[in-house]
This record gives structure tokens, C-alpha cells and sequence, in this order.
């Protein structure tokens, strides 16, 4: 649905006084549902659901600068306690990601996020089998540069055919150092994508780095994607983690597609690397995904044996309008 043609007059009203512009309001929404098995339970089965709805909105300036902003609501997604019921906890919610940038041809882009902010390097980290470890297994997820809210993240004007270069800043806060990270992406050859990118980590009474690189190559029908994350903490006493990961998609028609990817992450200090694979597939008609996935892990926790072992399927049907 749209919402076109509302006065975006007041962006910067409390700072400094701008002359009005006309702009235009969009509203992008998507919701979800489906079914899984609880994994490493006798639990049986669980409901999900989601739904959000994404106002973006831009407009020129007099002088020639574009601003545009976005705001997420996403019922529950920041709600607090046990229940995470976003009618009853306290918290944020309805609330979520967002954002203004303000951007031109000759100076590039400057994207300030209010909430849900990315560093150059974050915005990459994203595993090429796509964050398998994140279903309920108690696996976590290696640290990324840091991002807090109202960081800053600038996309650099073009500098040659099918190169991106991104860089960030964030302040950090009491007992955090400022940090800054920068990435790198080029698609200059047909069907390939490669993307480097590092940043710092700053935590209260720990400072590292993390380092993304991950390429995919798209022939026919098939694509092949890998990654790699490192993150490497200054101090002793701290275990690094590095993440692996591949994938190999098959696109059966324009509607069906097929993919099976593996992860493994490995922790200094543990000799059992944590390893998750899974089968996917997808059927896209009109606005509707149906998607089934069947997820297998082992060495969670990094223990061995039985222990470590959990497995998930999953079928969901999302919608966008």
C-alpha cells in the first residue's frame, strides 16, 4: 500500500531551520507464519509468526541534496522479559529499525541509524549458507564491529564501475572506545560477487577485530556462495572465533529454487567445533514464499557425542504487499 504525496517539512527543524519540501511516504508490509519441531526436546511443535510494516520516505532538497528516511514497527521485536509479550513487557516495542540519509551523486550517502544500526562490516557478516546457526540450537553468533545506535555509516561515491566501498563510525559509550570499520564489494565480473570487510570490537574491558571476506558466482542455474569471519580479541583470556561456511543453490524454474549449505564455527579452547547443515527449498507465487527447511547440528555447546547433536525442520508461508 501507498501513502504518497505527505510534507516531509520537519527533518531537521530542531537544529536549524530548512525551507519545505515535497516528498512521498511509502508503506511496505510482510507478515509470516509457520510450524517447526522444537528441537532437542520432547516439546513437539511450535506456532511462529511475524509482521511488520516499513514507512520509507524521501524527497530533494533545494540544493540538491536527497534525504530520505525509514522506520520500521515490528510488534514484539524489542519487547523485554521472559514473555517477550509486547502488550504486557516494557521495552521498545512496537518499535524497530530507524534510519535518515541524506546522500548525493558527488558526496556519496551518510546513513545515521537511530536503532538497528550495521557497521561497514556487519552489514556483510551474514554467513554464505544465511546465518543457519540462528534456529534455536543455543549456538551463538560470533561478534561483529560495532554498531551502536546512532552510528554512522557512510557509502563513498562511485569510484569505478561495480566497486562499493562503505566505511563506519561508531562513538561507543561508558567504558567503550569509539570504533570504525570499513568494507569493500565488487561485482565487476558477470554472476560474481566478492566482498571484504574488518572493523573494530569494543566491549566494556575488551577491544578486537572482526574480519569478513565472502564471494558468491552465479552460471546457469547454480550458484555457489562462501564465507569466512574471523574475530580476534586483543586481550588474553578471550576465546576468538572464526565462522565458515558454504552453500550451492539450484534454481529448479523462476518459482522453485533448492539450496543445501554447511557451517562450521570453531572457538579457541574447544577441540569441538560447532557444524550445522541444512536442505532448503523455496516456491514463490505472486507476493507468497512457502519455504521447508530441515536443519542438523552437532557439536553444540562444543560437546561431543549425542550431547551435541540437535536437528529442526521448519515450513513457513510469508507474504509482502
Amino acid at each position: 500500500m501507498n501513502i504518497k504525496k505527505i510534507g516531509l517539512t520537519a527533518l531537521a527543524g530542531s537544529l536549524v531551520a530548512t525551507s519545505a519540501f515535497a516528498g512521498a511516504v511509502t508503506v511496505a508490509g510482510g507478515a509470516s507464519m509457520g510450524v517447526k519441531n522444537n528441537a532437542g526436546t520432547d516439546g513437539g511443535k511450535s506456532w511462529t509468526m511475524g509482521n511488520q510494516l516499513t514507512f520509507s520516505g524521501s524527497g530533494e532538497l533545494d540544493n540538491g541534496l536527497n534525504v530520505s528516511i525509514s522506520f520500521v514497527l515490528d510488534q514484539g521485536d524489542n519487547a523485554v522479559g521472559s514473555s517477550k509479550d509486547a502488550t504486557t513487557a516494557t521495552g521498545e516495542a512496537p518499535f524497530d529499525s530507524h534510519s535518515i540519509t541524506v546522500s548525493s551523486d558527488e558526496l556519496g550517502s551518510v546513513t545515521m541509524s537511530g536503532e538497528g544500526a550495521s557497521s561497514a562490516q556487519s552489514a556483510i557478516d551474514g554467513t554464505a549458507a544465511g546465518d543457519i546457526w540462528d534456529n534455536g540450537f543455543g549456538i551463538s553468533s560470533p561478534a561483529a564491529s560495532d554498531a551502536a545506535n546512532g552510528s554512522l555509516l557512510y557509502t563513498l561515491p562511485s569510484l569505478m564501475d561495480d566497486l562499493a566501498v562503505t566505511a563506519s563510525y561508531s562513538a561507543g559509550g561508558t567504558g567503550k572506545e569509539s570504533s570504525t570499520a570499513v568494507a569493500v564489494t565488487y561485482t565487476g565480473v558477470d554472476g560474481l560477487s566478492a566482498s571484504w570487510g574488518t572493523g573494530e570490537l569494543s566491549t566494556v574491558g575488551s577491544t578486537g577485530d572482526a574480519t569478513t571476506m565472502k564471494a558468491s558466482y552465479a552460471v546457469g542455474s547454480f550458484t555457489a556462495a562462501v564465507s569466512n569471519t574471523e574475530v580476534d580479541y586483543d586481550a588474553s583470556g578471550n576465546n576468538d572465533d572464526e565462522v565458515t561456511s558454504w552453500k550451492v543453490s539450484y534454481t529448479v524454474t523462476d518459482d522453485l529454487s533448492i539450496s543445501y549449505g554447511e557451517e562450521t564455527h570453531e572457538t579457541d579452547g574447544s577441540s569441538v567445533d560447532e557444524e550445522v547443515e541444512a536442505i532448503t527449498a523455496s516456491y514463490t507465487t505472486g507476493g507468497m514464499t512457502i519455504t521447508a527447511a530441515s536443519i542438523e547440528a552437532t557439536g553444540v555447546d562444543h560437546a561431543s557425542g549425542t550431547s551435541g547433536e540437535k536437528e529442526r525442520w521448519k515450513l513457513g508461508v510469508s507474504f509482502a504487499f
